[in-house]
């Protein structure tokens, strides 16, 4: 049985980290080890965690390097402890119990398949799915979860291979790390994920969607929810980096409509928020456009 580190990243959220703990505590695959990395919460965390979570491996970061480099603290020690594969789960997931023996399972089948990902529904909304599978859009520049917000009537029950698999959930190979590098953590939060999967299937492995791996995510709560301020901030800052990265992906022609695309729905949610008087979100739609285009790649 090979050995897979699970990394989980905290940040003011050990309530949510001591709760997914618990529930990998039950898991029928055996052996496994659990990082915690701690991106220098500000709360009471580290006490909390030193207290309720002896049997994992806590690293204490002196400074929040975002989902990226916290991410890449926990791998560099999982690489240098001999990990064979290294999972990638939020702090603010439930797990089934077969789920990562189910994760594992199509690693032993095709050598040329890098990553995992999972099913993965909403909680407590265990019945409604978040992510069924995943592609690139590459005129938007984001990456699609197949099935979001729909009620599970088994249409995303089909495991095959896929384009994009959030990082929410993301089992990895050792060899990939060793050939594509950590993750970019220029982007500090978002889309560090799908850039992640892009440099992978340039590097030739391929990602795959298992369906009967599930786990529950409780959406968006380390950063205030999908529509935070934060999230729209960092989400608006890495999209524009994402689309400089890659914009050798399509045409000329279909890049520049791409761009056209995304600034005349950037000022349609600006009136949208403005008509709200929710001058926080729009406030943060300026700094990440204003924050990306400071990006020079």
């Amino acid at each position: 049985m090979p050995s897979i580190y699970i990394i989980l990243i905290n940040y003011n959220g050990y309530k949510d980290t001591i709760e997914c703990v618990q529930s990998l505590r039950k898991i029928n695959y055996e052996n496994y080890k659990i990082i915690i990395v701690d991106n220098a919460s500000t709360d009471d965390s580290i006490f909390h965690l030193k207290n309720s979570l002896k049997e994992c491996i806590l690293i204490e970061s002196k400074y929040n390097f975002g989902f990226a480099g916290g991410n890449n603290l926990g791998i560099q020690y999982a690489l240098k402890t001999n990990a064979e594969y290294i999972l990638l789960l939020n702090n603010d997931t439930i797990v089934e119990p077969n789920f990562l023996g189910n994760m594992i399972e199509p690693l032993y089948n095709d050598k040329n398949i890098g990553i995992v990902g999972s099913k993965i529904m909403y909680y407590p909304q265990k019945n409604v799915i978040w992510y069924g599978g995943g592609k690139i859009d590459w005129f938007k520049f984001v990456g699609v979860h197949f099935g979001m917000k729909e009620i599970d009537k088994g249409q995303c029950d089909n495991s095959k291979e896929i384009d994009f698999m959030t990082g929410c959930c993301m089992l990895i190979k050792k060899e990939v790390f060793e050939k594509v590098g950590l993750l970019a953590d220029e982007y500090f939060m978002y889309f560090e994920d799908v850039d992640y999967c892009v440099r992978s299937k340039q590097a030739g492995y391929k990602i795959w969607y298992n369906h009967k791996a599930v786990i529950y995510h409780k959406v968006g709560l380390s950063a205030g929810g999908e529509e935070s301020p934060f999230s729209i901030k960092w989400g608006t800052r890495n999209r524009i980096l994402f689309m400089k990265k890659y914009r050798n992906k399509t045409s000329i022609l279909n890049f520049a409509c791409s761009f056209l695309f995304f600034y005349t729905t950037r000022i349609i949610k600006c009136l949208q928020y403005f008509l709200k008087k929710d001058r926080g979100r729009i406030k943060s739609i300026i700094n990440g456009i204003r924050e990306g285009n400071k990006i020079e790649i």
